[in-house]
């Protein structure tokens, strides 16, 4: 076994304010990075976006707390004075704030490893669709490809 880091960035168009699953894109880099055993980071290079580890089976958990976020901060606060790109703009940042530009997940049997309810989302928190750049770098014991 070799000492691996393996780095790829990954484009994901969003429909706008709400939550993406990235699971299956981290994934396939993860298979492709050869790694068997370490860590895959996953960053998001955004300050409107964010990453969240969230229940992935009963879609109504994603609506709750897109719906929840938009009580905690809410578009169009007149006490906002960042409002260059819109009344979502502060808002945006106040989510992102909150949440997490990267998530930190394990790697085992080249894998990556997860409950059994779990998956990766990017949170979206613009109301417009974006295209959002994530870098996922592999790292840990494996053999390289390629």
């Amino acid at each position: 076994m070799n000492v691996v880091h393996h780095q790829e960035r990954l484009v994901i168009e969003t429909r706008g304010r709400g939550l993406t699953e990235v699971t299956g894109q981290v994934t396939a880099v993860v298979a492709r990075s050869g790694v068997e055993t370490g860590l895959a980071v996953v960053y998001c290079t955004h300050t409107s976006a964010s990453l969240l580890i969230q229940e992935n089976a009963d879609p109504s958990a994603s609506r709750d707390l897109v719906a929840w976020f938009e009580r905690l901060a809410p578009d169009g606060d007149p006490r906002y004075t960042h409002t260059l790109e819109g009344e979502d703009d502060m808002p945006s940042h106040l989510r992102a704030s909150v949440t997490r530009t990267s998530e930190t997940i394990p790697v085992a049997a080249g894998r990556l490893v997860s409950g059994r309810w779990q998956g990766l989302f990017l949170f979206e928190h613009r109301t417009a669709p974006h295209g959002r750049t994530l870098v996922v770098h592999v790292h840990g014991e494996g053999q390289a490809h390629g």
